[in-house]
């Protein structure tokens, strides 16, 4: 058997032993054409890139980043703090 035959085969098993979940979005009907297009003329479909840019999307994202903006909000929101601690009955009065 070619080589790349052998390797088409492990693609092709990867491609199906890996759990994939389906998912829908909405679009025009002409920039679904459009995108469709743009996959063709790059041998490609719209789910292989739209899985590749889901790769790339969660490529970036750490917990730090998760943190940094936590850390951000956190002192925008400063003027929401009062100082004071409040006990149980305060924070339930109603």
């Amino acid at each position: 058997m070619p080589q790349s035959a052998i390797c088409l085969t492990c693609v092709h098993e990867d491609v199906y032993t890996n759990v994939m979940k389906n998912i829908t979005f909405s679009a025009k009907e002409e920039a679904i054409e459009k995108a469709r297009k743009v996959a063709a003329r790059q041998h490609s479909t719209l789910n292989e890139m739209f899985r590749e840019w889901l790769e790339k999307l969660n490529a970036g994202h750490t917990e730090t980043d998760d943190a940094a903006r936590l850390e951000k909000l956190w002192q925008r929101t400063s003027y929401l703090r009062t100082g004071k601690k409040y006990s149980r009955d305060e924070m339930n009065q109603r």
